[in-house]
């Protein structure tokens, strides 16, 4: 029975059950042999376990609640964020979330640091665009009178149409009408000359009066779209035209057609639209990461695959400031001439633009580890220690990639070795929890 109570309280000691002192000297005092020594031993290495972890509890120290790598032992604020730094709990260790590494080991492991520096960093952004018509050029036809649209001359979207083609003829009763007006007029001055003989200072003003009057009639026909050809048939005929012939102002392509032959059609009636791609737009497709980068001027170069259309050049012209939310994109632009015509809307190309250079904080892209609960890097501090540090990162530029927070100017970073350095801290940090918790 002495035996075993011994070895019971042997065992409570290894467990961190701290025992008086007093009942250990008694019971070695009444249990003699080596395991009432290795209980005292025991003891002894408890107490003085327990004595320092009271010193490092006496110890306060103060921590960044957004930054944890930011530790001192007085109270100030973070150099990152500005925010006040608060007080950390007793159980609180500075090398708690890392691990140290010597000299000797890091050489044999080939690791290598990096500082965190300001870097120029530039970037070539490719994507894709897609020729689109160059909106300022299109042409809306409407009827410029209400009537029945008798016949149609354009059969489908895309077709092509030079200036003065004919597009539709339109009958309309009150264009008809006017037309009779202008006829009447014509009679009159002709019986005006014939009858010219007398007074000739009477004959003069009517002549004036009704050459105003023909003047008047004659633009009333020609804002209803009655083309000069069609006036002059009236001048020669003296006899209406039924069905009004109205050609195109404007070469171009068909973009659109709202009405078919025999519809009745109004001035609000959008009939024909065409438009003329003698220039173009190349709408330009920008993701989230490289919308970071581009500016409006940019300069921008256009090729075209399976083409033998030479690159185009130019600037870049924003022009959406909303998200596509289907490819989850935003537009950008580009004006181009295509006086060859060879460009076709609807066609790919393939976009590289040229962005601007800047200076910023930036690292190696092997220092950053990605993680689905976002990145970090393994910060070197004195005396070999490692420790994680999250990070939010911006822009990448070749083999670099910006610090938008979370580290210094000046400071250390493993740009090999860090993943294995992660692992390590990640167990270490789990194990020193778990022995806090017990």
């Amino acid at each position: 029975m002495t035996l075993s109570l011994a070895r019971a309280l042997y065992y409570g000691v290894l467990l961190a059950v701290p025992a008086c002192m007093a009942g250990v000297v008694y019971l070695s005092e009444r249990l003699p042999g080596t395991h009432a020594d290795s209980l005292v031993q025991s003891a002894q290495a408890a107490d003085r376990l327990e004595r320092l972890d009271g010193a490092r509890a006496a110890k306060k120290m103060w921590v960044c609640p957004m930054h944890p790598h930011i530790l001192q032992d007085h109270p100030d604020e973070c150099p990152i964020c500005g925010m006040d730094l608060v007080q950390a709990d007793a159980a609180h260790d500075h090398h708690s979330a890392g691990m140290q590494v010597d000299t000797a080991l890091q050489q044999r492991l080939g690791m290598r640091l990096a500082r965190v520096e300001p870097r120029r960093l530039a970037r070539e952004v490719r994507t894709y665009g897609t020729v689109g018509v160059d909106e300022d050029s299109i042409h809306a036809i409407s009827p410029k009178i209400e009537g029945w649209l008798s016949t149609l001359h354009i059969s489908a979207v895309g077709q092509r149409v030079a200036a003065g083609q004919l597009l539709y003829e339109i009958y309309s009763p009150e264009l008809v009408q006017r037309q009779r007006e202008y006829i009447e007029l014509l009679q009159r001055r002709d019986r005006l000359l014939e009858g010219s003989t007398g007074l000739y200072g009477q004959t003069a003003a009517a002549a004036a009066s009704l050459a105003r009057e023909r003047i008047r009639l004659r633009e009333k026909l020609a804002y209803a779209d009655v083309g000069a050809s069609t006036i002059a048939q009236i001048e020669r005929t003296y006899r209406p035209v039924d069905r009004v012939p109205v050609h195109a102002p404007q070469a171009g392509y068909v973009t659109q057609i709202g009405a078919r032959e025999g519809a009745y059609v109004t001035p609000a009636t959008p009939l024909l639209s065409l438009a003329d791609n003698a220039t173009v737009w190349i709408d330009i497709a920008l993701y989230p990461d490289q919308l970071e980068w581009v500016r409006e001027g940019d300069d921008v170069e256009v090729t075209f695959p399976h083409s033998d259309h030479s690159p185009l050049h130019g600037r870049l012209r924003m022009a959406l400031p909303t998200v596509d939310p289907v490819t989850r994109t935003t537009r950008a632009r580009l004006v181009v001439k295509n006086a060859d015509r060879l460009l076709r809307p609807g066609a790919y190309a393939d976009v590289v633009i040229a962005t601007r250079p800047r200076t910023e904080l930036a690292v190696p892209r092997s220092a950053v580890i990605r993680t689905g609960r976002g990145d970090r890097v393994m910060l070197a501090r004195e005396g070999g220690h490692f420790m994680p540090v999250p990070v939010q990162t911006g822009i990448e530029s070749g083999d670099f990639i910006e610090i938008i927070d979370g580290l210094q100017e000046g400071a250390q970073v493993a740009v090999s070795g860090q993943f294995l350095l992660d692992a390590a801290a990640s167990l270490n940090d789990s194990v020193q929890r778990m022995q806090h918790s017990h």
